[in-house]
């Protein structure tokens, strides 16, 4: 995944963009487990821009940690603010998002899913929208530097340097992370010759694994006939991309009970799997089911105690559902530990989950 660029040029690897500079630091115990700390996050930043030899106004856009809640945002905010707001070339602003509005908060991969994020946004020349972000956070005194929030996604348009993302993992347990991202460059430093342009993403790759074609009927002859119409479909347009054929599959059609996936990397590898089953008969990169929909619906509530002391007591309360399911999970924990998961969910005095006297032994990881 990492390599020197000099390197990955000289072994032919498609360089999807540059490390230009790194950063972390640590700023020690802080105001409960997740609390923020706004100063340590503004080092973490002028860090990363010194490893990487540029200034605030040298980066386009800030993939923020973002975490939406009304202690972390604002902390995070100023920090950008007093850092990237500051001195902007030409007035232009800094652009802040975030991924967690598109997935959610992804625990301990959030910071890699920024960078990804801020890939692909490099490869396509666009800084995505950040969603239910309509209106800035009023806490925050937006008019101390040069921020925008990306409310609507922008062209990411080419100057005469490269394109530059910084993307920000702060405040877990007090450690923040900083990295600086650059546009790979054009041309390969030691040959001289034009690096590699980046495939086009429906574009396999020679060797890449097999992609799945989806089909889906009411009952097994409706998908037999599918599947012989794709098989027609498949020989009159031989030409066409199989992540193509296999992307309008998935997103365009009614996804019916009687279900099956055709798996191929090569046309006769397609073509065997849908005359399978066409003719009902079984092969090795054929796979069929039935989707039921008569399953327990599971909810899910998340988030950390420190931020809504007692959360669930109110559902425990109200809902009996809800309550047996918290005693069977409790139940599970309760010879692990040595205070009742209950006593320390619910504990009013100590809103963390943590007392005194047990330690962080009995928190909720």
């Amino acid at each position: 995944m990492l390599e020197r660029v000099r390197d990955a040029h000289r072994n032919g690897h498609r360089v999807l963009a540059v490390v230009r500079g790194t950063a972390v630091n640590q700023d020690g115990a802080s105001n409960g487990l997740t609390a923020p700390h706004g100063p340590a996050q503004q080092r973490v930043i002028h860090q990363a821009l010194a490893d990487a030899g540029l200034g605030p106004g040298d980066v386009d856009v800030v993939e923020a940690h973002g975490t939406g809640t009304a202690l972390g945002d604002p902390i995070e905010a100023e920090a950008v603010l007093a850092t990237y707001g500051r001195d902007r070339r030409d007035a232009e602003p800094v652009y802040l998002g975030s991924l967690k509005s598109n997935l959610g908060h992804t625990q301990s991969v959030a910071g890699v899913g920024g960078i990804v994020k801020m890939v692909e946004a490099m490869r396509h020349g666009l800084l995505p929208r950040t969603l239910h972000a309509r209106q800035p956070t009023p806490h925050v005194d937006w008019d101390t530097g040069s921020v925008a929030l990306l409310t609507e996604a922008r062209a990411w348009q080419q100057t005469d340097r490269p394109r530059r993302a910084a993307v920000s993992s702060f405040g877990i347990s007090g450690t923040n992370a900083h990295v600086v991202l650059e546009e790979p460059p054009p041309v390969a430093p030691e040959t001289g010759t034009s690096a590699a342009p980046l495939a086009p993403a429906d574009a396999p790759a020679r060797g890449a694994a097999p992609l799945p074609w989806l089909v889906s009927a009411r009952d097994d002859r409706a998908l037999r006939e599918q599947a012989a119409r794709l098989r027609e479909f498949h020989a009159d347009h031989s030409t066409a991309p199989p992540s193509d054929v296999g992307y309008s599959l998935a997103t365009t059609r009614t996804a019916f009970e009687r279900r099956a996936i055709v798996l191929g990397a090569t046309p006769e590898e397609f073509h065997t799997g849908l005359e399978a089953l066409a003719r009902g008969e079984s092969a090795p990169n054929l796979v069929r089911g039935d989707a039921s929909h008569a399953g327990a619906t599971a909810f899910l509530f998340t988030g950390q105690d420190a931020q809504r002391p007692c959360m669930g007591r109110e559902l425990a309360a109200t809902y009996p559902e809800f309550a047996q399911a918290l005693g069977t999970v409790c139940g599970a924990f309760d010879e692990h530990l040595e205070r009742p998961l209950r006593e320390v969910v619910f504990a009013r005095d100590h809103p963390t989950g943590v007392t005194p006297d047990t330690g962080p032994a009995t928190a909720l990881h």
